[in-house]
């Protein structure tokens, strides 16, 4: 290396190698963009000089001369690097971009619309934003990159997005997916929800994994930070009309010289103030110059209802005229008319006024009986009216007591239908009764006949001459259980002294007897 030391400060073959692939490094990679106050600058990496010092005259100024070359060569070629280089140079223009937008609103004071030219800026940065990273899908017409897929997520996101996404499908003039981003963008801003949206779209990095490269500017930090930034443009009243612009062919280009920094800067506070005040003029030119349309407008309005009034008028005034000329004419034919009677009167004989006076006492008389029968009319009408009246008034009355009494109607069936009911119990209950009284009688007069028969077997054993004391036992319990049963207690008592009376005699063939008929007692007795 020492071989290659210039001996003077003159450049070499060697150092003009180098120092034009310095270059050609420089203007090859992407420039790094940062911030300088509100201004944006574009730095030329100043660290690192171009033509090699002079002054040292060893070979380790030369190795680290190349040894930055190189590096920088390889920072280049890094994609990361180039990434994340992309990443912040659209950080600091979207935040030069939207800081830029809220003062220039805040200061001119007014409704922004597309015409605004950082406003356009603005839009062209999130267009940049949204694409950073973006993976292509391939289609018969080859690779196609468009962020309309990632804002279609927001409505399943946010159900308040879907009224943005419905209405930018309906669009007419909408084709491609990029006209349907940029509008989508602007009704964003218009719905003051912006940053909602991309908060929403970039807390869900599993979704837009499908769509961004894991690098890409909606992956990392740096989305994060815009979707903070664009909670200021909230305050941004904006107004936008889409339907005759073509946001399909428009060229998304960064105009970085609204955003450098120049040596006239210090104009640049005047220049504003000035700009200020003429918008301002304007917008008080404007404002004056539509209230003076709109009473123009009024005034307009006015003069075409006074002309249709006078028109009417006029027409009316013509009806008139005719009117009073036909009127006219008439009174010239009756005063002909009157003076040629006046005339034959004179001349004719005088029978013809009596007849006439005749004629005229008869339609006078004629005219009192028309207004006698008006009058006996009317006062007819008025006595039917009130007699209509009044039979209103006992319809009413006849409907009311109508109803009382269909109301006592229908609590009397109510109170006949319970009647009934306890009718058929107690009836029920009485056959019941009835059933059990004649049961009862049929069993009376059937212990009645056993009793009889009991009392024809004792007298049957009293008449026989032989008996012994244990058939007259066995009849005692006989008669005992059979008054038991009948509840007769005067009966037993006499059928046990009669039985305790017997004399019983002691024969065999009588015995067997009595006992055959104490057994016979005893089931009968047993039986009933």
């Amino acid at each position: 290396m020492s071989a290659l030391t210039p001996p003077t400060d003159m450049p070499t073959p060697t150092t003009d190698k180098i120092t034009q692939a310095a270059m050609e490094t420089i203007y090859l990679c992407k420039f790094r963009v940062s911030m300088d106050g509100e201004w944006l600058c574009l730095r030329e990496l100043d660290d690192i000089s171009l033509t090699p010092d002079p002054e040292p005259t060893h070979e380790d100024s030369w190795e680290d001369l190349t040894d930055l070359v190189e590096q920088m060569r390889d920072d280049t070629e890094d994609p990361n690097y180039l990434m994340a280089n992309e990443r912040m140079n659209l950080m600091n223009m979207a935040k030069l971009s939207i800081k830029g937008l809220i003062e220039s609103a805040l200061n001119l004071g007014r409704t922004l619309d597309s015409d605004y030219a950082p406003l356009q800026q603005f839009f062209v940065v999130m267009e940049h934003c949204l694409k950073h990273g973006l993976k292509a899908k391939k289609t018969f017409l080859g690779q196609n990159k468009s962020f309309w897929g990632p804002l279609e997520l927001v409505e399943k996101l946010v159900p308040e997005a879907a009224e943005i996404t419905a209405s930018v499908k309906d669009l007419p003039g909408l084709k491609t997916p990029v006209g349907r981003g940029r509008a989508w963008l602007r009704l964003a801003l218009m719905q003051k929800k912006l940053s909602e949206y991309m908060k929403a779209l970039i807390n869900k990095k599993e979704l837009l994994s499908e769509f961004y490269e894991p690098n890409a500017l909606m992956m990392e930090e740096e989305g994060a930070i815009i979707a903070g930034l664009l909670v200021g443009l909230n305050v941004i009243d904006a107004n936008f009309c889409m339907k005759g612009e073509d946001l399909d062919s428009q060229v998304g280009v960064i105009d970085f010289s609204m955003y450098l920094k120049d040596g006239n800067s210090s104009k640049g506070s005047e220049g504003d103030g000035q700009i200020t005040a003429i918008l301002d003029q304007k917008n008080y030119v404007e404002e004056l110059n539509r209230h003076l349309n709109a009473t123009v407008n009024n005034l307009q309005a006015k003069v075409d209802a006074l002309e249709k009034s006078n028109t009417k008028l006029t027409e009316e005034l013509a009806v008139a005229n005719n009117r009073i000329i036909t009127l006219q004419e008439e009174m010239e034919r009756v005063k002909e008319e009157s003076s040629y009677i006046l005339e034959s009167n004179r001349k004719g004989p005088k029978p013809d006024r009596t007849s006439e006076g005749q004629a005229l006492s008869e339609a006078r008389k004629h005219l009192k009986e028309e207004t006698q029968l008006r009058l006996d009319v009317e006062k007819e009408l008025e006595i039917q009216i009130s007699m209509r009246q009044e039979m209103e008034l006992a319809m009413k009355m006849l409907e009311k007591d109508v109803c009382e009494k269909q109301d006592a109607l229908v609590s009397l069936r109510q109170q006949l239908d319970d009647l009934r009911a306890l009718k058929h119990e107690l009836a029920f209950k009485l056959q019941s009764s009835d059933l059990g009284v004649k049961q009862k009688s049929e069993l009376n007069s059937r212990l009645e006949e056993k009793t009889n028969q009991m009392a024809a077997t004792i007298k049957q054993l009293e008449q026989s001459s032989y008996g012994s004391h244990p058939d007259c036992a066995r009849l005692s319990e006989a008669v005992s259980l059979l008054s038991w049963t009948t509840g007769s207690s005067s009966r037993t008592s006499e059928t046990r002294s009669t039985v305790c009376s017997w004399k019983w005699r002691s024969s065999p063939g009588s015995g067997e007897e009595r006992a055959a008929v104490a057994g016979r007692v005893v089931a009968g007795s047993a039986k009933a």
